[in-house]
C-alpha cells in the first residue's frame, strides 16, 4: 500500500449535452438522483473515504454548481474555474494540480454512481494503490454486471494487475468506471490545454504502469434521461447505494 491520498478532483465542468432536457437550466452534477444531487453523492463517498480536500472544476452553469458546492462542510471544496475555456478531462487535472498537493489523488467523475455491500470500493481501491510501481490505477466494473451500459467494455485486466485497452473488434470484460487514482508524474510536461486523460494512460499503459483494481457491486452508467430513470429504479430501498 502506498501513500494515501489526501485530496481528490472531481470532473464537474463538461456540457451535460446527452442528459438534457435535466441539464438544460443546470450543470449535470446538480442532477437529482435518489432525492440528491449527483456530486453530493460523489463528495458524501469521499468523506467517508477520509479524502479532506475535493476539487472541483466547473464549466457550464458555474455559478449554480458554486452556490451548491459553498453549502458543504466536508470534504473541504476548492473550485478550479474552466470558464475561460473547457479542458477535458486531462487539461483539468493539469490545470487543478497546484490545489490538489504534492501527492497521489483520487480523480473521480461527478455522475459515477453504484451500489455496494462490504467494504467501500473507494477504500479497496486506495489500499490497492502502489506509488511506487503504479502512475495510476483504475477502478474498472464488470461490463455484465453494470446497470446502463450495453458497450464492449473499455479494458482486459492482466494477471500482474496492469491493463490493456480493447482491440477495435474485440469486446473487454471491464469498463471504467471514472475513478481512479493518479500520481502526480502521469501529468509531467502535460500542457495546460484541453486534452483527454486518455492521452496520458496509453503513454503509462505502454511502460506497464497503470493498474486495474475490479469494482464490488452494481456500477451505474448514469449518462442520459433513460439510464437516469434505470439508476433511480436500481436505487430505491438501497441504503448502501451511492456511498
Amino acid at each position: 500500500m502506498g501513500e494515501r491520498p489526501a485530496s481528490a478532483m472531481v470532473l464537474g465542468a463538461g456540457l451535460g449535452l446527452r442528459m438534457r432536457p435535466h441539464t438544460l437550466t443546470i450543470p449535470k452534477p446538480l442532477v437529482t438522483l435518489s432525492g440528491r444531487p449527483m456530486i453530493d453523492h460523489v463528495l458524501d463517498r469521499l468523506a467517508d473515504a477520509r479524502i479532506a480536500t475535493a476539487v472541483v472544476n466547473v464549466h457550464y452553469r458555474a455559478e449554480a454548481l458554486i452556490t451548491h458546492l459553498a453549502q458543504r462542510q466536508q470534504p473541504n471544496i476548492l473550485i478550479s474555474d474552466e470558464r475561460d475555456l473547457l479542458l477535458d478531462t486531462g487539461g483539468g487535472v493539469a490545470r487543478a494540480l497546484p490545489l490538489l498537493g504534492p501527492g497521489a489523488f483520487l480523480i473521480h467523475n461527478s455522475d459515477s454512481v453504484w451500489s455496494e455491500q462490504g467494504k467501500p470500493n473507494l477504500e479497496r481501491l486506495i489500499e490497492a494503490w502502489d506509488g511506487e510501481r503504479m502512475d495510476s490505477l483504475l477502478l474498472l466494473a464488470p461490463c455484465a454486471t453494470s446497470l446502463g451500459y450495453a458497450g464492449n467494455g473499455d479494458f482486459a485486466l492482466l494477471a500482474d494487475g496492469t491493463i490493456r485497452r480493447r482491440g477495435r473488434a474485440e469486446a473487454t470484460p471491464f469498463v471504467f468506471t471514472g475513478v481512479s487514482i493518479a500520481h502526480p508524474r502521469l501529468f509531467e510536461g502535460a500542457a495546460v490545454e484541453p486534452f483527454s486523460l486518455n492521452r496520458l494512460w496509453d503513454k503509462s499503459i505502454a511502460r506497464g504502469r497503470v493498474f486495474g483494481k475490479p469494482f464490488e457491486g452494481t456500477w451505474m452508467h448514469v449518462g442520459d434521461p433513460a439510464s437516469l430513470l434505470q439508476a433511480e429504479a436500481a436505487m430505491s430501498g438501497r441504503a448502501n447505494v451511492g456511498r
